[in-house]
């Protein structure tokens, strides 16, 4: 039988003071929270560079080593669209417009997954359940590895920290391939039931899996050989889900980030749901505009948790917002210094999962 939903304290003193404190902001400066001009440049640009990436690729890659570099460039690109389009898109941070952040929405959809799905999967479920085992479905990778404490270790967990970074390669296939597949027909996320998608919602989610493929396989089949096509479709997935896991894996499966639980016998948490997020949360690499800008500020995920309806263009200046507040009320906020920071503390998390759980008396 599925436990009921975690319920959250209702202390919300902490988010009231901090969300005051951003519509100040806004109303003060005049800038709107979406519907930035800046954000319009950038999808132009993500846009042109995946485009052109996937034209060399095919049509212009005439040797493997001139075909590998515009594989890596298309991968980072198919990533770049994902962490800065269709993300903001989907959490109707683009524009007040909703015809405006379905369009960039269904950017997903061209590249391979399903924004339907995902709105479900991400927006709902790990958004609200954050780090929370059985309920946030992003932590959760069966017993092939292991991230948070509460769930089963496996002999073969030793060794996760080399190996995981081959599932991390896996991840975009999988997910284009198969994990939208089997939720859809399923009607389930983990433990979590959702509506199947139906009319519109179905057109898009099979049509977009139509054209992804198309894309991805009988484009390149006309002008190359299957197989070279299948092994460049694999390192442009790879390249583009080992961008997407490490993201990802850095603002939440790191030292320092929470994985509670709620109480057995009420359902309960501890927290209320900002200071929740806030806990199970590190961000990285605040202080990188490079690496901001291409990441689409997922660098700042405490702001992202905190306020998912505002462009990730303001996340940099709402980061002070929620630093201060923090100190005033307490609440831990964490931060690495940068990227590879982050990615060693998240091989250290790993390596401490690793080991056999000791057994309580």
């Amino acid at each position: 039988m599925r436990r009921p939903n975690p319920k959250f304290t209702n202390d919300a003193a902490f988010h009231a003071s901090l969300t005051a404190r951003v519509e100040r902001y806004f109303r003060m400066t005049g800038k709107s929270p979406r519907d930035c001009h800046q954000m319009y440049r950038k999808t132009a640009l993500v846009l042109a560079w995946f485009a052109a990436s996937y034209l060399l690729l095919v049509f212009w890659a005439s040797t493997w080593w001139l075909a590998v570099p515009a594989a890596l460039s298309l991968g980072f690109s198919i990533a770049a669209v994902g962490f800065n389009v269709q993300h903001d898109g989907n959490h109707k941070a683009y524009s007040r417009r909703p015809w405006i952040n379905r369009l960039m929405a269904s950017t997903l959809d061209l590249l391979g997954g399903s924004s339907y799905v995902w709105s479900h999967k991400h927006n709902t479920l790990h958004h609200t359940y954050a780090n929370i085992d059985g309920q946030d479905d992003d932590i959760n990778v069966g017993c092939l590895a292991r991230f948070a404490p509460q769930q089963p270790w496996r002999w073969w967990h030793r060794a996760q920290h080399w190996y995981v970074w081959l599932l991390y390669a896996g991840l975009a296939v999988k997910w284009q391939l198969w994990d939208d597949f089997r939720d859809v027909i399923r009607g389930r996320i983990g433990a979590h039931r959702f509506a199947r998608p139906t009319g519109a919602d179905l057109a898009l989610f099979l049509g977009g899996k139509a054209v992804s493929l198309t894309l991805a396989f009988v484009i390149p089949s006309m002008v190359h050989s299957f197989g070279w096509v299948l092994l460049f479709y694999l390192l442009v997935s790879g390249v583009n889900g080992v961008c997407l896991a490490i993201v990802f894996q850095l603002a939440h499966v790191v030292e320092g980030a929470a994985f509670p639980a709620p109480d057995e016998a009420t359902g309960r948490m501890d927290r209320p749901w900002a200071i929740h997020q806030v806990e199970t949360t590190v961000n990285f690499a605040r202080g990188n505009r490079v690496l901001s800008w291409l990441l689409g500020g997922l660098n700042y995920q405490i702001e992202h948790h905190l306020f998912p309806r505002i462009c990730h263009v303001h996340y940099p200046r709402v980061s002070r917002f929620v630093e201060r507040a923090c100190r005033r009320f307490g609440v831990q906020y964490r931060a690495h210094r940068g990227l590879i920071a982050g990615v060693v503390s998240h091989c250290r998390w790993l390596r401490t999962m690793a080991q056999r759980p000791v057994a309580s008396c």
